[in-house]
């Protein structure tokens, strides 16, 4: 009798580490896909900033032949406020370094990819129920370890990053394949569909 309260327990303790880690894992996806949609925020802002760029150089530029050429008080006026525009926003590019922070926010998101599969690696060993407890603990441990390491040096995230990886998550199904898809990524031996 001793023994079978003792095979419940670990089952129920199995059942709760199983439930944390599969909670850990719900966090770390999200955490992973936000970092990649800031980066690509980032990098499109970051664009939309440099053919800014451009485009007042070119105005500006324009602005001050037209006053070689033509109407000189409109012109030079013109070129002027167009100049102060390009200072203005050559200055905030020189202190906000967005395709650095872009890069930032893809380290961070490669180091999250790596603990998510170690993730799901530790649901899979649980539900083989081959290892001990004590040592499914172990890893949890480690891993959070590591993750408190990467969100350390991580930087931070933001809402529009989050809302882009929630819908790229629960509408677009981002990180979700049927067995079709996978299939078509295998060699004959391993599909799970042999007649494919």
């Amino acid at each position: 009798m001793e023994r079978h309260s003792q095979t419940d327990d670990t089952a129920k303790s199995r059942d709760v580490l199983e439930g944390q880690i599969r909670e850990c894992y719900g966090r770390i996806v999200y955490s992973h896909k936000t970092q990649e949609k800031c980066a690509d925020i980032l990098l499109a802002r970051l664009d939309h900033l440099k053919l800014a760029q451009i485009v007042l150089a070119a105005l500006s530029t324009a602005g001050f032949v037209g006053v070689l050429f033509g109407s000189a008080k409109i012109a030079a006026v013109i070129g002027m406020i167009l100049s102060a525009a390009l200072l203005a926003l050559n200055a905030y590019m020189k202190d906000y370094d967005l395709g650095a922070l872009a890069q930032k926010h893809r380290q961070a998101a490669a180091n999250l990819w790596l603990i998510r599969e170690q993730y799901l690696a530790l649901l899979v060993d649980i539900a083989m129920k081959e290892r001990p407890l004590e040592n499914l603990q172990e890893q949890r441990d480690r891993l959070l370890k590591d993750l408190h390491a990467i969100y350390s040096g991580a930087p931070s995230t933001n809402f529009e990053a989050y809302q882009k990886a929630q819908k790229g998550l629960q509408q677009l199904e981002d990180m979700t394949f049927s067995d079709a898809e996978i299939d078509a990524f295998l060699p004959k031996e391993l599909k799970r569909s042999r007649s494919a």
